[in-house]
């Protein structure tokens, strides 16, 4: 049997969090897996589309919300509508007649969401329901695969924060942003390759190494701290110090636990100061950062982070040999940062894997991540920008649809690696999602 690459590490034992996935398990799952029809057409409609401007309608400018609107989405009477007021109303006055504030009611899918508003799969059509949609609650009422499945065609963000402090504090921070004066943006790497360890010596060399390159010889102004110099203490510097008009994007384990108080930690980022898995023995909290050591402002204005559970954890594992919460939950650190005056996180829900930059033998494969990032220090808002990694989450699913119904259809036989390799890539890429306004953009200034 073969083992799929370990992430992520277990904060009581200091060892990998689970057993490795084998092949076979995994096609397995993907053998019995019937992803939902309507869900299936929107993926190969918008692998089919490649606009230039992707998720949206022909002849509508994703980068103005006159144009493509912008909409709050909530759960019935919600009360965090007040505290985001100062950036509902900056956000209707951009948006114009394009401006909604939307409801979730219990156990609505996409589809029903969708008819509700006279919508349907299919690019967005900003009349009936607005480009920019931010998810303003707990994902365990307004769903994380609501999320996914809207972000195919809509640029989805979410806020959940335990108090409405938080939310009036976000709120503010993303309107003082946007009435400054605008600041030449750059991206800082941080990428740790801890001793002994297969995923962090695999994403130092074929991710943060080609996305340095990349990003240079694209003119993007590039700073990094790589292995040795991704210490905890260079961490907290570059989230706490001021670093405006700047991306952050890191590159490591995320810490999990199996415990009751698993949210603390669950996603915190873990640094170069762990001795890896050959210490075997229970994490350092000076190993890793967590929500708690975020002290204060001010931060980065958008964080991404390739970490397993970086920005949320599922109710329900999604990969095999997976721990169950309970309860979805949004990860502690970028709640902290957020409130703390960061613009964006961008993260993963559930575990992360080397499929995003790896590809079946082939040399890195970094265009979506990179295109992401270079349109982020463009201008685009985030939500545009991240329609590049959707387009590949598109293309992922369409394949493995493809095949699966392909072995239904004739019995062709599938090989248990590829199609593990397809499984894993798919719902990885889906699982990328942003916290936060998806209508940021960095240096923003006092512009629409």
């Amino acid at each position: 049997m073969t083992e799929l690459p370990v992430n992520g590490v277990d904060a009581d034992t200091g060892g990998y969090l689970f057993p490795g996935d084998t092949v076979e398990t995994v096609a397995a799952v993907a053998r019995g897996e019937r992803p939902e029809e309507r869900h299936v057409r929107a993926l190969r409609k918008r692998d089919q589309q490649r606009e230039p401007t992707f998720g949206v309608m022909f002849g509508f400018d994703p980068e103005d919300l006159a144009s493509v609107g912008w909409a709050v989405v909530t759960t019935p009477a919600s009360p965090v509508l007040d505290a985001l007021r100062p950036l509902l109303d900056r956000r209707k006055s951009q948006a114009g007649a394009l401006y909604r504030e939307l409801v979730v009611e219990p156990g609505d899918d996409d589809g029903a969401f969708l008819r509700r508003h006279g919508a349907a799969p299919g690019p967005a059509e900003p009349t009936k329901i607005p480009y920019y949609l931010l998810f303003a609650g707990d994902p365990a009422e307004l769903p994380f695969s609501l999320q996914y499945q809207l972000d195919v065609q809509y640029a989805v963000g979410r806020l959940h924060f335990d108090t409405l402090d938080e939310y009036a504090a976000y709120a503010a921070a993303v309107v003082v942003a946007e009435e400054a004066e605008p600041l030449p943006p750059g991206i800082h790497l941080f990428g740790v390759r801890n001793p002994d360890d297969r995923a962090t010596t695999l994403s130092a060399a074929q991710l943060i190494a080609p996305l340095h390159k990349e990003l240079t010889d694209h003119g993007v102004t590039v700073a990094a701290d790589v292995a040795e110099q991704a210490t905890k203490t260079r961490l907290a510097a570059l989230l706490t110090e001021p670093h405006p008009g700047r991306v952050l994007f890191t590159a490591s384990h995320g810490v999990g636990s199996a415990k009751p108080n698993m949210r603390e930690i669950q996603g915190a980022l873990l640094c170069q100061d762990w001795p890896g898995p050959m210490a075997a023995a229970p994490l350092s909290t000076d190993y890793y950062f967590a929500g708690a050591d975020v002290v204060g402002p001010p931060t980065p204005d958008i964080v991404f982070s390739f970490a397993c559970y970086g920005a949320g954890t599922p109710a329900a594992a999604e990969f095999p040999n997976g721990h169950d919460a309970g309860r979805a939950f949004v990860a502690r650190l970028p709640q902290r940062l957020l409130a703390a005056g960061a613009l964006a996180f961008v993260g993963h829900v559930d575990r992360v894997w080397s499929c995003s930059f790896l590809w079946q033998g082939m040399d890195p494969q970094i265009g979506a991540m990179a295109s992401t990032l270079r349109a982020m220090v463009a201008g685009q808002r985030l939500g545009s920008a991240m329609e590049y990694l959707n387009q590949r989450y598109a293309a992922i699913a369409t394949e493995l649809v493809t095949r699966v119904d392909e072995l239904r259809r004739t019995g062709r036989k599938i090989d248990d690696q590829a199609l593990a390799a397809l499984w894993t890539a798919n719902t990885d890429a889906r699982n990328y999602i942003v916290l936060g306004d998806p209508a940021v953009r960095l240096g923003a200034g006092k512009g629409p």
